[in-house]
């Protein structure tokens, strides 16, 4: 039989960059997302062409046409290479974005390249998945064992009864410490990187500099843990995939940090966030100590990642309204999908175990994320969620939800701080009086949460770790 030809856009369609596209990122957007996307459905449809620092982007706005084009590998490419705009040098020399896009590893892959690649993935972090193994039974009470190591640090910096910042006293130094645990990475080198993680995913002028040291930084750690091999996740990832050198390693390393410090740190803070402005669907469920429900009604009404990693055309296609042309680039809004869901079900889906599990938090299709690594992503938001709420007789925020500061980038949208006013409960650790069963003789782990502590506060307040870029 013989094959039938791909369409092509007509002549007379518009181009994406025939345009006159409005700049997403605006104080509009930065104070209210949902109400630029309802615009935006309104003026154009299920697909809007939108500016994205200076650059045209197509943005997916409806639920279903986001699914068509995270699960259609064959028409919507990852590897930024298939790109037209940057193919032809038409982008500015310096846009934020490119520079991690342009760090080669598993996300940015398609085809059988991706799959050999996840197979690696799913191979190393099996191990932590199973909770009867030893790594995986020590991980997950090493993330018990600092949830309370940092609630008795705030209990003896801010007083049983008082003021805290859930976000930098708790939630990013708990990641953080996680990382380190799980990369087997040295305490300095967690210190180090830091910084320019959240450089680089921020999107700041000195995003392509970070990317560089961050990359640098998780380069050294591959070879630390050659010459050093232990139960940790580098170690296993060398195992699964012994051809991998040092650099590529550094390079899957380097995504696995951004996707565990941001995007699993914002769904706990989301989840915290949703609780604390008391949304119904999600206080019943964690009061019916339904975690996993909880986390899943949270990341539906206000999802980690905002909109998605970039797609590219394969071929020409019509989405939406339009006609979207070979190498066009499409960013997926997963907000804005959830929001088409909310609106579709209202009535009924919302209310439904099985709707949440349809939200778009660890993305889906090809390149969701790897099974080991969403269980694993659960495991860790359900247990610092759990965990905090079990040592808190009373937490209230100190601002209105709708006066909350947001670092509102192109492709997260996360809190600066959370600000709450709280009581610990009477049984809540302290660096005095740990819980024996959950916090045996460890030296050095007062050490690492003070010490990650302080390199998060020195990035508040616009310092810089010294790193081997600097010497």
């Amino acid at each position: 039989m013989e094959a039938q030809p791909h369409a092509t856009a007509p002549a007379d369609s518009p181009a994406l960059g025939s345009l006159a596209v409005q700049p997403l990122l605006t104080a509009e957007f930065d104070a209210d997302p949902g109400a630029v996307y309802r615009r935006l459905r309104a003026t154009y449809g299920p697909v809007a062409p939108v500016g994205l620092m200076g650059v045209p982007v197509w943005l997916v706005l409806d639920y279903r046409e986001v699914l068509e084009v995270l699960k259609n590998e064959s028409q919507w490419r990852r590897d930024v290479r298939h790109w037209r705009a940057r193919a032809q040098g038409e982008l500015p020399y310096d846009w934020p974005l490119l520079a991690g896009y342009e760090v080669r590893q598993m996300m940015f892959m398609d085809d059988e390249e991706h799959r050999a690649a996840r197979r690696t993935h799913h191979a190393a972090l099996r191990p932590f998945q199973d909770a009867k193994s030893p790594v995986g039974w020590e991980l997950r009470q090493a993330v018990a064992r600092y949830a309370d190591e940092l609630v008795a640090l705030l209990a003896a910096e801010s007083g049983r009864t008082g003021f805290c910042d859930l976000g930098a006293q708790y939630t990013r130094p708990l990641l953080l410490m996680v990382t380190t645990k799980l990369f087997g990475c040295p305490v300095d080198l967690g210190d180090a990187l830091v910084m320019d993680l959240w450089r680089m995913l921020d999107g700041g002028p000195d995003a392509g500099p970070a990317t560089g040291r961050a990359f640098a930084t998780f380069t050294r750690l591959a070879a630390h843990r050659r010459a050093r091999p232990g139960d940790d996740l580098t170690s296993y990832l060398m195992l699964a995939d012994p051809d991998l050198s040092d650099e590529q390693l550094g390079r899957e390393l380097f995504m696995n940090a951004v996707y565990l410090n941001d995007i699993t740190g914002n769904m706990v803070l989301n989840t915290l966030l949703e609780v604390l402005r008391g949304n119904a669907t999600v206080r019943r469920s964690l009061s019916a100590g339904q975690l996993g429900e909880t986390v899943n009604r949270a990341a539906l009404a206000n999802p980690p990642v905002a909109n998605m990693c970039f797609r590219f055309a394969a071929r020409d296609v019509r989405l939406g309204g339009f006609w979207i042309r070979a190498g066009d680039i499409v960013s997926p809004s997963c907000a804005a999908a959830h929001q088409d869901l909310l609106a579709i079900g209202s009535s009924t889906m919302v209310g439904s175990t099985v709707s949440t599990r349809a939200h778009l938090g660890w993305g889906a299709g090809p390149h969701q994320c790897p099974s080991a690594a969403r269980e694993l992503g659960a495991l860790i938001v359900s247990t610092a969620v759990g965990r905090v709420f079990d040592h808190l007789a009373q937490a209230e925020l100190t601002l209105p939800p709708d006066q909350l500061p947001w670092r509102s980038g192109p492709v997260v949208r996360g809190l600066k701080v959370l600000p709450v006013r709280y009581e610990l409960s009477p049984d809540a650790p302290s660096p005095h009086h740990p819980n024996p069963d959950l916090l045996p003789a460890v030296p050095h782990q007062e050490t690492q949460a003070r010490g990650l502590l302080a390199a998060l506060r020195r990035l508040m307040f616009g310092g810089r770790a010294k790193s081997d870029a600097d010497s």
